[in-house]
């Protein structure tokens, strides 16, 4: 894009962050609209934008409109990706939903596999505009039938815990719990994102090729597809506050040992599938941790309200990540940094378990028809 326009890099990588905190912060008001009225509509319309976004990317005439398409493309990012699917799933299927969320985030985990060798091709043999273009097409074709046809299932009332009525959303968001499960996640999101940004040029760093480099990095992906297999079996024998302890103090072991580790290759790539392994885990983690401490209810809301600041961090973390490494002179040194922010965020995990309605709360069970 830089080469072919002359536009800024900073202005053009800034575009896809700022898309990122839209995103967070649209989610909010999104996982509002999810529990009063269901997915159809929401995602369907966000499918809808996301075309439209793509296309004024793909036709942006200076960085500012390319920049505003992508702020468009943030607001579709809160409609369509993993947080409305989630709260879907989890009125659909709960009590049974962590089936349901290993499945959707088993083929959500292919999306880089696929599209970033298809992307690459593209942009072999066509402008970054014109890839652009053919993207927004597959987006159209696919999503937009795809949920205004499949989403139609009757969108059924909130549970509520036999017992009591729950509390609500205000109350659940300024409790200690939340505030400090909300911390937790977003030290260990944004830890867990650098490390994925910081990969490579640590690697490259070390002397290997970029190939290595590249390849260790991918299969860190496979791994998150393994790990997700095993999450279900893990929620059946570990409680909702020692499960989270434990996998974000595994992000913080696995990313100390790549700082560790300078080689021999074979052990960098079992590493990194050990890596992906454990961010498998904290993806389904996240999906899984209001209905863990405060049942479905308002699941949409107040997984917007948790996911905020984790994804913020996320997009704030290639830029931190590379500003760090320069001023400790390394990316080994800030493997260690990023090591040590996961473990913070382990030491508050133990602290987020609901006193009111514990992870072994019960819900009504509301099937899918």
């Amino acid at each position: 894009m830089t080469a072919a326009t002359g536009w800024p890099t900073g202005a053009t990588t800034a575009a896809f962050s700022l898309a990122l905190v839209v995103s967070a912060l649209a989610g909010i008001r999104v996982g509002r609209i999810l529990d009063r009225r269901g997915p159809r509509t929401v995602m369907t319309l966000g499918s809808v934008l996301g075309v439209v976004s793509l296309l004024i990317v793909a036709a942006a005439p200076n960085v500012m409109v390319f920049i505003a398409g992508w702020v468009l493309a943030g607001l579709a990012m809160a409609t369509t990706f993993y947080q409305p699917a989630f709260a879907a799933l989890t009125r659909w299927w709960a009590p049974d939903h962590v089936r349901a969320l290993t499945v959707v985030t088993l083929a959500g985990g292919l999306a880089s596999t696929v599209f970033a060798p298809l992307t690459a091709a593209l942009a072999d043999h066509l402008s970054w505009r014109h890839t652009y273009l053919v993207l927004a097409g597959i987006l159209a074709a696919v999503t937009i039938p795809a949920h205004a046809l499949a989403l139609r299932a009757p969108w059924p009332d909130a549970p509520t815990s036999p017992a009591h009525g729950p509390p609500g959303v205000a109350e659940i968001g300024r409790s200690r719990p939340f505030l400090l499960l909300a911390a937790a996640f977003t030290l260990s999101g944004f830890a867990m994102y650098a490390v994925v940004i910081a990969l490579v040029p640590l690697l490259l760093e070390r002397g290997y090729t970029t190939s290595q480099a590249a390849w260790a990095l991918g299969i860190g992906g496979a791994g998150q597809t393994l790990g997700r297999t095993l999450y279900a079996t893990l929620a059946r024998r570990t409680a909702a506050t020692a499960r989270t302890t434990i996998l974000i103090a595994l992000g913080a072991l696995t990313t100390a040992a790549f700082a560790a580790v300078p080689g021999p290759y074979a052990l960098l790539i079992a590493v990194s599938v050990v890596a992906g392994m454990v961010r498998g885990n904290l993806t389904l983690l996240q999906a899984t941790a209001i209905t863990d401490r405060w049942g479905t209810t308002h699941y949409g809301r107040l997984s917007g309200l948790l996911a905020a600041p984790a994804t913020t961090a996320a997009a704030l973390a290639p830029f931190a990540g590379a500003a760090l490494a320069v001023s400790l002179g390394g990316y080994g040194p800030l493997f260690i940094l990023l090591a040590t922010v996961s473990v913070a965020a382990a030491l508050i995990a133990p602290w987020t378990a609901d006193a009111s309605n514990r992870s072994d709360c019960r819900v009504i069970p509301v099937k899918h028809r």
